[in-house]
C-alpha cells in the first residue's frame, strides 16, 4: 500500500517563480550617443515565464526526490483510472452475465411452451386421426346396414309375392280339398280297402319329410350368407382401417425424413462451425505463444535484479519489469539530454559574459585617455 504524498499542482502561485521584467542592467561608462550603438554587450536577464513543474524538470540542481513525487503523483493518478476502468468493465461483465443467464431462462421456458405445443398439437392430431377413423367406420356400417336393409326389403316383398301366389293356388285348389273332404265323410266305414292309402301315406310323409329339410337348408343357406355379409363387412372395414394406417405411417414417415434433413443439415452447419472455433482456438494458441516468446525475450533483454529471479517470474511481472526499465532508460535519456543541454547554454553565456567584459575593459581605458588630454 503507497503512502500519500503531497500533490504538486501547477496552478499553485506560490510554485511560480516572478521576476520583474526589466529592460536593461548597464554600467554607465560611456556617453549617451554611444549607448545605442553598442546594444550587443548589454547584459539582458531572462524572465522566466515557464510553470514550476517544467522548471522543476528542467532544473540542473533539481532533486532527484521532487522528481519521484512528482511521477509518482502521475502513477497514482494512472493507476486510478486503470482501477477505474477495470471496475467498469467488471460491473459490464456482470450485468452481461445477468443478461445471459436472462437470456437462457427466457429460451428453456420457451422451449418448454414449444415442447407443450407440440404434445398438445399432437395429441390433438391423434384425437382427430381417431375420430376420423370412428366416422368412416360408422359410415362404412351405416352403409352396409342400409344394403341389409334394401336386400331384406327386396326379400320381403319376395315374400309377399309367394305368399300372395300360394294363397291363389289354395283359393284354386280349395275346392278340391272340399270334394275330398266330403268324399271321405261320405265313404262307407265297412267298405273294404283296395290299397290306395297304403300308396299315399309314404308319397305325404316322403313330401313332409323333404319339406323339413328344405326348410333347414333354406335356414342354413341364411345364415351363410349372413355369415359371409358379416365377413365382407368386417373385410372392408379391415382394408380401411388399413389403408387409413398406411396414410398415416405415410405422413409420419415424411415428417420423420423431413426432420432427419433438418438434423443432417444442422449437423453439417455444427462440423463447420466446430471446424472455424477450432482453427480460430489454433490460432489464438500460436499468437499467444509468440506473445510469451516476445515477452520472455523482452524479460531477459530488461532485466532488473529487484524482482528477483526470472524464472519465479509470471507474465505480469515481467511485463512491469520491462516498463520500469524502460521508463528507467528514458528517464535517464532525458536527464543527460538536459545536462549536455544545461552544460552548453552555461558555456555559452560564460563565453559571451567575458566577450562583454573584455569590451567594457577597453571601452573604459579608451574614455580615460580621452578625459586626460
Amino acid at each position: 500500500m503507497t503512502t500519500s504524498l503531497p500533490i504538486l499542482d501547477d496552478c499553485d502561485p506560490r510554485l511560480k517563480l516572478k521576476v520583474e521584467n526589466r529592460k536593461r542592467n548597464i554600467f554607465v561608462t560611456q556617453l549617451e550617443d554611444n549607448r545605442h550603438r553598442k546594444e550587443e554587450n548589454v547584459n539582458h536577464l531572462p524572465v522566466v515565464t515557464e510553470t514550476s513543474s517544467r522548471v522543476l524538470e528542467t532544473g540542473v540542481n533539481t532533486l532527484q526526490k521532487t522528481l519521484i513525487l512528482k511521477k509518482q503523483f502521475e502513477l497514482d493518478n494512472v493507476t486510478e483510472q486503470v482501477e477505474h476502468k477495470r471496475r467498469e468493465f467488471k460491473n459490464r461483465m456482470e450485468a452481461l452475465a445477468r443478461r445471459r443467464s436472462e437470456l437462457k431462462l427466457k429460451q428453456q421456458e420457451t422451449a418448454e411452451m414449444v415442447m407443450k405445443f407440440e404434445k398438445f398439437v399432437a395429441d390433438n392430431e391423434l384425437k382427430r386421426h381417431k375420430a376420423l377413423r370412428k366416422y368412416e367406420a360408422s359410415l362404412q356400417l351405416n352403409v352396409c346396414k342400409q344394403r341389409e336393409i334394401e336386400d331384406l326389403a327386396d326379400q320381403l316383398k319376395q315374400l309377399v309375392a309367394r305368399k300372395h301366389v300360394l294363397e291363389q293356388k289354395m283359393s284354386k285348389y280349395k275346392i278340391y280339398e272340399d270334394y275330398l273332404i266330403k268324399t271321405i265323410d261320405q265313404w262307407p266305414s265297412l267298405y273294404p280297402s283296395n290299397g290306395s292309402e297304403s300308396l299315399v301315406m309314404p308319397i305325404i310323409r316322403r313330401h313332409e319329410t323333404l319339406s323339413i329339410t328344405h326348410r333347414d337348408l333354406l335356414q342354413r343357406l341364411g345364415r351363410l350368407e349372413e355369415e359371409v355379409e358379416q365377413s365382407q363387412r368386417q373385410l372392408l372395414a379391415m382394408t380401411q382401417e388399413h389403408s387409413i394406417k398406411t396414410l398415416m405411417a405415410n405422413n409420419e414417415l415424411s415428417e420423420l425424413r423431413t426432420e432427419l434433413e433438418t438434423l443432417k443439415e444442422k449437423n453439417k452447419q455444427a462440423e463447420v462451425n466446430l471446424l472455424m472455433e477450432q482453427g480460430l482456438s489454433r490460432q489464438k494458441v500460436e499468437e499467444e505463444g509468440r506473445m510469451l516468446m516476445a515477452i520472455n525475450n523482452l524479460a531477459e533483454q530488461c532485466y532488473v535484479s529487484a524482482y528477483g529471479p526470472l524464472m519465479n517470474m509470471n507474465v505480469l511481472t515481467m511485463m512491469d519489469m520491462v516498463k520500469e526499465y524502460i521508463l528507467d532508460k528514458a528517464d535517464t535519456e532525458r536527464r543527460a539530454r538536459r545536462l549536455m543541454e544545461s552544460g552548453s547554454a552555461v558555456t555559452n553565456r560564460t563565453a559571451r559574459k567575458n566577450k562583454r567584459e573584455r569590451g567594457s575593459m577597453k571601452g573604459f581605458g579608451s574614455k580615460t585617455q580621452i578625459k586626460s588630454q
